[in-house]
């Protein structure tokens, strides 16, 4: 039996290992999201050597109800490691997003002794009960919240979509192949989401040299490689700096500031298109570089970052520069911009209640 185990989940041991080998030497991530990959890690091995035991006491046709404990476990850890996938790299989700996952263990475990998800019948074959597909429809639904959050965060740039839609394929496997490969998928899916995992966090580990590791915006070097090139496609330029930021680390400290910024970035983010792209290239400097773009779009994108910053506390100064040609330098269009900004700034800092503090 050792041999079997051996062979059919080396792969998976491998890539977990190399996974496990890159988090111990990673400078990017923050020391609890580190703890809880290796936990996922861990969780991976475990469940894969679950289901190699269920199947070889299927082989076997021995202990029925052994099999229908592991069974109850297989089903219960699919959305539970996608639910703890989302808890991981999805910043600020809240535990809650367990919940779904708890219930169906519940129902799993019942099902042990009424059949209502899963059973075996005389012959020791799987039969399904009434909520017999609710585990897939729960692992889609969780697959579909992954992506959606990954894509909500991202700066919707060709680099960052193609590994969340490689995430999105492993996935969607996990719903589709059990149906054609049959039982037998599940002694693949293990290293399915493990090998999904290990390319995306490969993918964090290039984008880290060009994304901002506080907000997860582009950084001031992608700003720099982005514009040295004359496309003319790139027609807009938008400042943004915030107001208040020193007295806010002055006041709270440097972790409400540092929480503004995210808040900031969050808003930016959520305010452009893919053919925007924001980028943080100072503490508290901005900068949305727009491709393809007419003074009315550059305008409404002003807007509507001025709304979802009016759902802030936080006050931020705009100011943009555009040429119809795209023929503009950069240069000079980043000074227009700038000194539109700090007329803004200086129109905001005249009102009464407001601290002139530069940055």
């Amino acid at each position: 039996m050792i041999k079997e185990l051996i062979i059919q989940n080396w792969e998976n041991i491998l890539v977990l290992l190399a996974f496990a080998i890159l988090l111990r030497t990673t400078v990017f991530l923050d020391k609890r999201t580190i703890l809880r990959m290796y936990a996922l890690i861990l969780a991976l091995f475990i469940f894969s050597m679950i289901v190699f035991l269920e199947f070889s006491l299927e082989n076997l046709d021995e202990m029925p109800k052994l099999r229908l404990v592991l069974m109850a476990i297989r089903y219960s850890t699919t959305p539970f490691i996608i639910a703890f996938i989302i808890y991981t790299l999805g910043k600020y989700v809240h535990w809650g997003v367990f919940v779904p996952a708890i219930i169906l263990v519940i129902l799993d475990i019942i099902s042990i002794f009424t059949g209502i998800v899963f059973s075996l019948n005389s012959e020791g074959e799987l039969e399904r009960g009434p909520l017999g597909y609710l585990p897939y429809i729960m692992v889609g639904v969780y697959s579909a919240l992954l992506v959606y959050l990954l894509l909500k965060r991202s700066n919707k740039r060709p680099e960052e979509i193609f590994p969340v839609a490689f995430l999105c394929f492993a996935f969607a496997s996990g719903l589709i192949l059990p149906f054609v490969l049959g039982k037998d998928y599940q002694k693949i899916f293990c290293v399915t989401i493990t090998i999904a995992l290990f390319v995306y966090y490969v993918f964090l580990i290039l984008q880290s040299a060009e994304k901002d590791p506080l907000t997860g915006l582009l950084n001031r070097q992608s700003f720099y490689a982005a514009t040295s090139n004359d496309s003319k496609d790139k027609n807009a330029l938008i400042l943004i700096d915030m107001n208040g930021l020193k007295a806010i680390n002055d006041k709270e400290g440097h972790v409400a500031g540092d929480k503004a910024l995210e808040t900031l970035a969050y808003c930016f983010i959520k305010a452009t298109t893919s053919r925007e792209a924001v980028y943080r290239v100072g503490g508290d400097e901005f900068i949305i570089v727009c491709r393809k773009a007419s003074e009315d779009d550059v305008r409404k994108l002003i807007e509507r970052i001025r709304e979802k910053l009016a759902e802030t506390k936080y006050h931020c100064a705009i100011g943009y520069s555009y040429s119809s040609s795209g023929n503009k330098d950069i240069d000079e269009m980043f000074k227009v911009a700038d000194e539109m900004m700090y007329k803004d700034k200086m129109e905001y800092y005249s009102l009464p209640g407001n601290e002139k503090y530069r940055g």
